[in-house]
């Protein structure tokens, strides 16, 4: 009897969303167990929410969310860490990082981008790091696996103009998608396309794909600190 056949999912993503860390990790550590074809899609939050006019969160969201992410953190083993100066990270912003994801994207494979990707997380959401300066986006390369030579390359390419094209096609395919905000993922099955906003739709994404959802996964984690 034939595989079944592998069914695709996008996950577009922002590196300065915890909540998309937590949607990141749980798909891939599902992707082979739901047989699915994860694409990676960096797209700029920022341009998302002022698409749709998202204007952010109240402050008694942002003192619920903490401990959310707290609970988020424990429960599927991730590393969290809420950043010292939160204010200034979204002032800094993440559009430096979403480009160097976007130029890995389109240079490089699925295990790079995965690679990438955690390693960005890494740096915002546990170490605390910048994720904005050539410097710190080199560093984030070469501890995701790429050579000197190579990481040099990417982010000297974060300012070209087909990165950020790419990046804002992404940005419009997302919005297009229905997106508000971080993370989507669209579930492409029988020609149609099913949208899921967040973290915790996780059981539902299964109902659509006849699996099961068995929690965290944590023993399919590949974080390493």
């Amino acid at each position: 009897m034939a595989a079944p056949a592998r069914r695709t999912i996008e996950l577009f993503y922002d590196v300065i969303s915890p909540y998309a860390w937590i949607g990141f990790e749980t798909l891939c550590r599902y992707q082979n167990k739901w047989n699915i074809d994860l694409q990676f899609r960096p797209f700029f939050l920022g341009a998302v929410m002022a698409a749709v006019g998202n204007r952010g969160v109240t402050q008694a969201i942002k003192v619920y969310g903490y401990k959310d992410l707290e609970r988020n953190r424990d429960h599927f083993q991730i590393p969290m860490v809420k950043p010292k100066n939160v204010a200034d990270l979204f002032v800094k912003g993440s559009l430096q990082a979403q480009r160097l994801l976007t130029a890995v994207s389109m240079h490089e494979g699925n295990d790079a981008m995965e690679n990438i990707s955690r390693q960005l997380y890494l740096r915002v959401w546990s170490k605390d790091l910048d994720v904005t300066q050539p410097s710190s986006l080199m560093e984030a390369a070469q501890k995701a696996g790429f050579s000197e030579e190579k990481a040099q390359s990417l982010v000297s390419r974060i300012n070209d103009q087909e990165i950020k094209d790419k990046l804002k096609d992404n940005t419009q395919t997302a919005v297009g998608h229905g997106a508000f905000g971080a993370p989507t993922i669209v579930v492409h099955m029988d020609d149609e396309a099913h949208m899921f906003f967040g973290s915790d739709r996780f059981h539902l994404i299964a109902d659509l794909l006849g699996e099961k959802y068995e929690g965290p996964l944590v023993e399919y984690s590949k974080l390493k600190m």
